[in-house]
C-alpha cells in the first residue's frame, strides 16, 4: 500500500515539478531574448540614423567604417538599402528570402524589431528591420542579422541548471512524500496487525493513538472493539471451562445415588436400565472432561499464536521417547481390539536423530487421542506410528488400515462433536481431532489427515524442526 501511494505521490510531483520548470524555462528564454534584443534594436536605430545622414549628405563612408566594425565585432551582418544603392557587411545580401522578407517589410514602413523566445537547441540567425526618412516617407531599409548561438548555450546551461535543480526537488518531495506516507499509513499497517492478531488469538494489545486525529480516533475505537470481543471470548470460554467443572459435582452425586440405587434393584430388567443410565452417566462425562480439554487447548492455540518463535520455556524433547512411551501404554488397548501396533523403527534398528520444539505433556496427549482413534474406529487391523523428516519439518504418523474418511469427512473431522455418519455406532465424543488440532497450532504445528495409501486413514503431526542431535537416544 505504501508503495502504490508514493508511486502515485511521486506522479503528482514530478508533474508538479515538470510544470514549474517549463514555466521557469520558458520565462528564461523570453528573458535572454528581450537582453538580445534591446542590445540589437539600438544598434539598428544607430544604423537607421546613420543610413539617414548619409542619405542626406550623399557620403556613406561612415555608415560603412562603422557596418564593417560591427560585423567584425559581433560576427553579424548588417544591409542597408539607400537611395543611391545598397550597402552590405558581414556577407548579408539579399539572396536570403528572410533577409528579402524584412526589407520588403521595412519597405512598408513597417518595422519588425521583436524577437521570438530563444529555443535551447534551435539553429540559424533571426533579423530585425526598420525604415528610415522624414515623416511617414522612406528613404530606405536597414536589416540586422542577430545571431543566438551565445543566448543559446546561455539557456542550455539554465536547462541543465533548472533540471538539476529539478531533480534534487522531486527528490526532496519524494522524500517528503515519503515521511508523510508512513506518518499516516503507521496506525493504518498496526490496525492491520493488530485486526490479525485478534482474529489468530482473540485477544491484542491496545493501540498507539498516533497519525491523523481521524486514524488516532479508529485506533481508539478498534482499541475499545478488541478489548470488548477479547473479554467477551474469554468470559465465553471460562464458562464452558467452569459450567463443564461444575457439572462434575452433580453428575458424580447422580452417579454415587444410582449405584446406591443399583443395590436395591432386583430384577435383571431393572438392573439393565440402570446399566443403560450408567452408560449416559459415563458419556456425559467423557464429554465434560473432553470440553475442559479443548477449552485448554484452543487458550493454549491462542497463546501460541500470539508468539512470533517458539516459547522459549518449552524444551527441545526428543519425540521417539514420548511416542515409544505412548505407544507401550496403548499395546493393551490394541491387543483387546485385535490391533497390531506397530512403532517405525521397531528393536533394534537405527531410530532417528530428530528433535523438535513441543510440550512433552502436550505431544503425549496427542499422539494418545490419534492412537484412541485409530484402535476404536480400525479394529482388527494394523495400526503404524512413523517418526521421520519431511520436507524440513518433524512428521509423526499414525496410519490405520481401517474404512478410512471421505475427503469431506477429513475436512470436518477437525470441528467441534463432529463424527462421522458411518461411525454413529462408536461411541465418542467428537471432540479428540478437535483437541489435537488446537494442540498442534498451539506448538506451532499442524494436524494433515489423509488417506493411506494402504487404505485406512493417515494422522500426521507436523512440526518445525529443531536443532538434530546425532546418534540414538534412549527409548
Amino acid at each position: 500500500m505504501r508503495l502504490r501511494v508514493l508511486g502515485t505521490l511521486g506522479v503528482l510531483a514530478a508533474l508538479l515539478v515538470v510544470v514549474v520548470a517549463a514555466a521557469i524555462l520558458s520565462s528564461a528564454s523570453r528573458e535572454l531574448a528581450q537582453e538580445v534584443q534591446i542590445n540589437r534594436v539600438s544598434a539598428l536605430n544607430r544604423f537607421a540614423q546613420l543610413a539617414y545622414d548619409a542619405a542626406l549628405d550623399g557620403d556613406s563612408s561612415q555608415l560603412e567604417g562603422d557596418m564593417d566594425r560591427y560585423s567584425a565585432l559581433y560576427g553579424e551582418g548588417v544591409l542597408i538599402r539607400l537611395p543611391s544603392g545598397t550597402l552590405q557587411s558581414g556577407g548579408l545580401g539579399e539572396d536570403r528570402a528572410e533577409v528579402r522578407n524584412a526589407v520588403g517589410q521595412a519597405s512598408l514602413n513597417l518595422s519588425h524589431t521583436t524577437l521570438p523566445p530563444v529555443q535551447a537547441f534551435g539553429s540559424g540567425p533571426a533579423y530585425i528591420s526598420r525604415s528610415f526618412g522624414p515623416a511617414s516617407q522612406v528613404l530606405g531599409e536597414a536589416v540586422l542579422e542577430v545571431k543566438l548561438d551565445a543566448a543559446r548555450q546561455q539557456l542550455r546551461e539554465r536547462y541543465l541548471l533548472v533540471g538539476l535543480g529539478a531533480v534534487v526537488l522531486w527528490l526532496l518531495l519524494l522524500l517528503g512524500a515519503a515521511r508523510v506516507t508512513a506518518w499516516v499509513l503507521r496506525p493504518v499497517h498496526r490496525l492491520n496487525s493488530a485486526a490479525q492478531e485478534l482474529a489468530a488469538r482473540g485477544k491484542t494489545e491496545r493501540l498507539p493513538e498516533a497519525g491523523p486525529p481521524e486514524l488516532r480516533e479508529l485506533s481508539r475505537s478498534f482499541s475499545r472493539m478488541a478489548q470488548t470481543v477479547s473479554e467477551s471470548m474469554e468470559s465465553q470460554r471460562l464458562l464452558i471451562a467452569d459450567t463443564s467443572h461444575q457439572l462434575r459435582n452433580p453428575v458424580g452425586a447422580l452417579r454415587l445415588r444410582l449405584d446406591l440405587l443399583q443395590l436395591k434393584l432386583r430384577s435383571a430388567e431393572e438392573q439393565a436400565a440402570a446399566a443403560d443410565v450408567t452408560a449416559e452417566l459415563e458419556r456425559v462425562e467423557e464429554i465434560l472432561d473432553g470440553v475442559l480439554r479443548l477449552a485448554s487447548a484452543e487458550h493454549r492455540a491462542s497463546e501460541g499464536a500470539a508468539s512470533a518463535g517458539p516459547d522459549a520455556e518449552v524444551p527441545d524433547i526428543d519425540p521417539f521417547a514420548v511416542l515409544q512411551e505412548e505407544t507401550d501404554r496403548a499395546r493393551p488397548a490394541a491387543e483387546a481390539a485385535g490391533v497390531v501396533l506397530r512403532l517405525h523403527p521397531g528393536p533394534g534398528l537405527d531410530r532417528p536423530a530428530l528433535r523438535l520444539h513441543c510440550k512433552p505433556a502436550e505431544l503425549a496427549h496427542m499422539v494418545d487421542e490419534l492412537l484412541a482413534n485409530a484402535i476404536k474406529y480400525a479394529p482388527g487391523s494394523t495400526v503404524t506410528v512413523a517418526l521421520n523428516r519431511r520436507d524440513g519439518a518433524v512428521s509423526i504418523e499414525v496410519s490405520d488400515g481401517g474404512p478410512g474418511l471421505s475427503a469431506e469427512d477429513r475436512a470436518a473431522a477437525t470441528s467441534r462433536f463432529w463424527r462421522s455418519p458411518e461411525h454413529l455406532g462408536v461411541r465418542g465424543t467428537g471432540l479428540g481431532m478437535t483437541i489435537v488440532d488446537r494442540l498442534a497450532k498451539a506448538n506451532g504445528g499442524r494436524l494433515v489427515l489423509e488417506e493411506n495409501p494402504g487404505g485406512g486413514l493417515r494422522a500426521r503431526l507436523e512440526f518445525p524442526g529443531a536443532a538434530s542431535h546425532s546418534g540414538a537416544g534412549d527409548g
